[in-house]
């Protein structure tokens, strides 16, 4: 997107902002936000995070508010929609706002949206915590605004994954509300059972959603970082080439003998020859999905408890030996001498 030079008042606004120091801009940001949502704090009088909505594998906590709004918990929002949460978020809910009013967007989102999103609501819960919200419709009207702009060839490359995730989303919703609809029309919401909505829902969701599903938990790769001796980011996927051969061998090649020879052979590649799937993908969801969860489960407790990389390969090739080769023992290699830098 082009940069609009500034014009006006905001000529001397830019000025003033690169004067300041960037502890002197966080703390103006923050002083902002608190202006900003300062006011009346509302009431939620239902609703409850261990009995979220629940899309895929992602959870939203929602609630009701004494004036009859229906919220969707700021986080789970963010998720629902595949979204990053940028470094601002940790000053409270830019990251929405800012994408619903950047340019790219500008013509499909009305200015009522754009304030909604600039405005989220403070609230507490039935519990008595304090939380930020947007009214339900927020995520149904984002999702078609960001429809919208992918059919007129308008979205960024990096935001096709919330594209993608926008038309999951709307389809789901459109199946549920011709279910409650009928269910309204025919009196059964009095008989169906709590949470019926919501789990067709899910079963729908997560068949769509089965191909762009994270495999691989976050935690996983934040203990291999710390493993090897590198710092973690948790606002970047970038990571070093290598550890996808680390990869393959803490999990592919303990999985069954020759899993990770067919996953290679049977997984699609573009012209360059690189997958344009993972691995997971290719499995079998009956046999080869589950078991690799499994093993993802028992491979991460492992590097839990574990303080470095030679007691982590000790621990993992002691009770999952990489499946047709014979088990190595701990003496045959001195792993106290891998830098963990490199392979």
């Amino acid at each position: 997107m082009d940069a609009q030079k500034p014009t006006g008042k905001a000529i001397g606004g830019k000025a003033r902002m690169s004067a300041l120091t960037p502890a002197q801009r966080k703390a103006q940001g923050r002083k902002a936000a608190a202006v900003r949502w300062s006011g009346e704090i509302k009431k939620a009088t239902h609703g409850s995070e261990d009995h979220p909505l629940v899309i895929g594998n992602t959870k939203i906590a929602c609630y009701v508010l004494e004036d009859g709004r229906r919220l969707l918990q700021q986080t789970g929002l963010i998720n629902a929609l595949n979204m990053s949460h940028g470094g601002s978020y940790s000053v409270g809910g830019d990251r929405l706002a800012k994408f619903a009013a950047q340019g790219r967007l500008k013509a499909y989102v009305s200015n009522e949206l754009i304030e909604r999103t600039a405005r989220p609501i403070r609230f507490r819960t039935p519990s008595g915590g304090l939380a930020y919200g947007y009214e339900a419709t927020v995520l149904a009207d984002l999702c078609e605004a960001v429809l919208a702009a992918r059919s007129d060839g308008v979205l960024q490359k990096q935001q096709e994954h919330i594209a993608r995730q926008a038309e999951i989303l709307v389809r789901g919703f459109a199946r549920i509300g011709i279910i409650a609809l009928v269910d309204e029309a025919t009196g059964y919401q009095r008989s169906r059972e709590k949470d019926a909505l919501s789990k067709i829902l899910e079963a729908w969701i997560a068949k769509e959603l089965q191909a762009w599903v994270q495999t691989f938990p976050q935690e996983f790769y934040e203990h291999m970082f710390r493993l090897r001796g590198l710092e973690f980011s948790s606002t970047s996927v970038k990571r070093p080439q290598y550890f996808g051969h680390l990869t393959n061998d803490v999990v592919y090649k303990r999985l069954e003998p020759g899993v990770l020879k067919e996953l290679k052979r049977v997984t699609p590649r573009n012209h360059a020859g690189r997958p344009t799937a993972t691995y997971a993908q290719s499995l079998t969801r009956n046999i080869g999905y589950p078991k690799l969860k499994e093993h993802l489960g028992a491979v991460v407790a492992y590097m839990r408890i574990s303080k470095t990389w030679a007691d982590f390969m000790n621990l993992l090739n002691e009770q999952y030996p990489r499946k047709g080769d014979t088990p190595m023992l701990n003496m045959d290699y001195d792993q106290q001498k891998d830098d963990g830098q490199g392979l």
